[in-house]
């Protein structure tokens, strides 16, 4: 695990200035505080920090095949890189290292870009191909590791790990991209492969980039997608047992390091059935971490004692203070775009504990999408059987007149709350499915921007991100439709933006064995009523866990990983929110209604509504303007040692 960045001259064969490489590698220092390096040579540079995990000794990057004409920088780890390695021998390929990223360098020189379909795990590469004058990019299936990566005015390509890393060349444009912008606050991140600045991307997850010097910049093709086939005629119990297999197997695969390894554990269904497989495969007892909250109504840490009991795990757990709010600019520095997922601030303590005791560990990160948990998909699925049972002529009408005319009863209890289903009901799947998982809603974003910002978004909406994925996902099941538009939004653009800069920030290998591609794709041939049954969501993974774990975790309410932010905004951030929404950094971008940023705030401290989650986009939207727009090139952060040529 690692920071990657680098320079390719994608006209010429300029050197690339020293100063500049360093000053990119080193605003990544956190990722990788073992060992820096740096390549350079005509019309290319090559930077890497490196985190040591497996083969410590002999794996230092930038990393070269026999004659200096193949160079790579890696961050990321391939799970089958000794049985990937033993295929490359048999062809003929020598290997001086150990490490999973030789692989990759002769798993390009024997059969080119179609490489990426020999890798299994987490990785985004940079890859110089001297022979062939070309630079590769490419990203993992479910977008675990990042890519960003920019075309400068002066023609030079740079790349990196992290925003920040380009950012730090100081040759990129400034510019926000309000179709960005549009996006963040529908979504509360920006979707791939859009940035919030206009001239940088994000390479998508399970997609590849070949530029060859002197041609124009090329599109990014993608190498893999997931299909729903639900064609899968398995009975339940033996559905069972061969996903107990695939776990065991994934897990398993996931355990190979050098380091301290060890599991996020937080009592939920997810991290409690990774950590169960974890002890059933190893012959030592599991590392586990929790925190706990000093308030009840948020603190899980006694079902993840449960679990740590029953598995004789070496369990440690940190409480923290339910006001923990003193992240918001750090976090907006960390993630380098606007980001709002207010679950970073324990996701950023549950990694720095458990970085003290390991240096890599396991997470159950996207269960909730693999196997059905979330409760939205419910209450989609609930929601397509009263939209198939009504004409469209008579639904639209109907359902968005009780939309707009019922009150929005935050207040109320849950079976009251019927403002958002009577406007999903007025919308097609997808507006449906994109309307409930909208922080603010188009009628809330009308209102929210000013005509001046509206004319720069041209009619852009965000819709427009889901109604594309959907166009391409091959299937008209409700929820393997909603499924996959979560595999390409939420799960790449929340979770894994979120652990990613959380778990890197403390130099924190994370591991993910329920995004395993090969488990991904068995699941998706399952039919629907093996991931939900009536009310029961997981219904799968808690069938096959009965054995291993107690009904109390598999079959209690969903907590999440939340923070009080309603409490805090009438509370103890009263103060702070009101300056950040109404001062002067979001009035000067001209693009909010101040009435409306007003009202949020208002209505809110005074009791009538609950919006903090609005207020917490607009309270980080306006830390990102001051801590990333408004900063200059980050300095270096120490000195490096230079690869040999």
């Amino acid at each position: 695990m690692c920071g990657i960045t680098g320079l390719f001259d994608t006209r010429a064969q300029r050197t690339p200035d020293r100063a500049v490489l360093q000053r990119m590698n080193d605003s990544q220092h956190h990722r990788g505080p073992d060992e820096g390096s740096l390549h350079i040579e005509p019309g290319l540079g090559l930077g890497h920090r490196r985190l040591s995990i497996i083969d410590i000794a002999t794996g230092q990057q930038p990393l070269f095949n026999a004659d200096k004409s193949i160079a790579i920088v890696f961050n990321g780890e391939i799970y089958n890189y000794q049985s990937l390695m033993a295929e490359l021998q048999a062809l003929g390929y020598v290997f001086h290292t150990k490490s999973d990223t030789e692989c990759i360098v002769h798993a390009w020189e024997a059969w080119g870009e179609r490489c990426v379909d020999k890798l299994r795990g987490m990785f985004a590469f940079g890859l110089w191909d001297k022979n062939q004058q070309c630079f590769f990019l490419a990203r993992d299936r479910m977008g675990v590791k990042p890519m960003y990566y920019a075309a400068l005015d002066d023609g030079w390509m740079a790349f990196g790990s992290e925003l920040k890393s380009v950012l730090a060349h100081g040759g990129l444009d400034r510019t926000l991209d309000p179709l960005a912008v549009e996006e963040y606050f529908a979504l509360g991140y920006v979707a791939e492969p859009r940035t919030v600045f206009k001239q940088a991307l994000k390479l998508p997850p399970a997609h590849m980039l070949l530029w060859r010097r002197g041609e124009p910049m090329p599109a990014s093709k993608p190498y893999w997608d997931v299909r729903f086939t639900l064609n899968n005629t398995i009975s339940a119990e033996d559905a069972c047992e061969e996903l107990r297999h695939r776990l065991d197997e994934s897990v398993k695969l996931r355990m190979i390091a050098e380091v301290p390894l060890g599991a996020f554990l937080s009592g939920g269904v997810d991290s409690s059935a990774v950590v169960a497989s974890m002890a059933g495969v190893s012959d030592e007892p599991v590392n586990t971490c929790s925190i706990a909250f000093d308030d009840p109504a948020f603190n899980e840490s006694a079902f993840a004692q449960i679990v740590a009991d029953r598995y004789k795990t070496r369990h440690h757990v940190e409480t923290v203070q339910s006001d923990d709010f003193d992240l918001i600019d750090t976090l907006a520095r960390l993630y380098d775009e606007p980001y709002a997922d207010s679950s970073a601030i324990p996701t950023y303590r549950v990694c720095q504990l458990a970085r003290k005791r390991v240096t890599v560990a396991l997470s159950g990160d996207g269960g909730d999408e693999t196997f059905g948990g979330y409760r939205r998909y419910r209450m989609h699925l609930m929601e397509e059987r009263m939209r198939g049972a009504l004409p469209e002529g008579v639904r639209r009408p109907l359902f968005g007149l009780l939309g707009r005319v019922y009150p929005k009863a935050d207040w109320a209890p849950r079976v009251f709350r019927a403002k958002t289903t009577f406007e999903g009901m007025a919308r097609s799947s997808v507006e449906a499915y994109f309307h409930s998982v909208s922080i603010l809603r188009g009628p809330m974003r009308d209102e929210l921007f000013s005509p001046r910002f509206k004319a720069d978004l041209a009619g852009y909406d965000a819709l427009e991100v889901f109604n594309a994925h959907a166009a391409r996902a091959d299937t008209d099941d409700p929820l393997a439709l909603i499924q996959y538009l979560d595999y390409k939004t939420y799960l790449v653009g929340d979770i894994n933006t979120k652990v990613d800069r959380a778990s890197m920030a403390h130099s924190l290998e994370v591991r993910e064995p329920l995004m395993d591609h090969p488990l991904i794709e068995w699941l998706a041939t399952l039919p629907t009523s093996l991931k939900i049954r009536g009310q029961e969501g997981k219904y799968l993974l808690k069938k096959a866990m009965e054995p291993k774990l107690s009904d109390d975790i598999l079959y209690r309410p969903k907590m999440g990983f939340a923070v009080p932010l309603a409490r805090w905004f009438r509370g103890p951030l009263k103060q702070r929110v009101r300056d950040a929404v109404l001062g002067p950094r979001l009035a000067e971008t001209g693009w909010f209604n101040r009435d409306y940023l007003k009202r949020l705030v208002d209505d809110h401290q005074s009791g009538v509504r609950d919006y903090s989650a609005p207020l917490w986009t607009l309270l980080m939207f306006e830390a990102f303007l001051r801590n990333v727009v408004d900063a200059g090139v980050e300095r270096p952060v120490e000195p490096l040692v230079e690869a040999a040529a």
